[in-house]
């Protein structure tokens, strides 16, 4: 996968060949692991999320698309904040999306500035051949 880091927790990833049902398939894929973890609390808002990057990696990419959960260890030395879901995306190509704010009118990019309203941290790294959003939700009652 593209700009996966190490890290503890239970993981789950996948590889989506750029085509238009990688977003259908993602958020199935999402859901269903969100559902078997116990977290239907974050499934909507985590599952709107990955449809706007895997849109946005659709878009510009097209190589393959890799999706990452990670169930954060709130016992982790590293983890401030508390408990805590990582969702990452990443794609082959280099450039960083950039977040703008739409016009009513706009038909895009609104995608990263949801990212930005909903999530508690989100960022952009490189990785050897591509780039990965990422961000961080909160997980209630852990």
């Amino acid at each position: 996968m593209i700009g996966v880091i190490d890290t503890d927790g239970e993981c789950a990833e996948w590889a989506f060949p750029a085509e238009p049902g990688a977003v259908r398939t993602a958020r199935h894929a999402v859901r269903g692991t969100l559902r078997s973890w116990g977290l239907d609390s974050v499934g909507d808002v985590t599952v709107l999320l990955v449809s706007e990057l895997v849109t946005n990696s659709l878009r510009y990419a097209s190589g393959p698309i890799g999706v990452r959960l990670v169930r954060r260890n709130p016992a982790a030395p590293d983890l401030a904040g508390g408990p805590a879901l990582l969702v990452e995306v990443s794609d082959p190509l280099p450039d960083p999306p950039r977040e703008r704010i739409a016009k009513p009118d706009d038909e895009g990019g609104r995608g990263l500035h949801l990212v930005a309203v909903s999530a508690r941290r989100w960022g952009t790294r490189h990785g050897k051949t591509g780039k990965t959003v990422w961000f961080e939700l909160a997980l209630p009652g852990e």
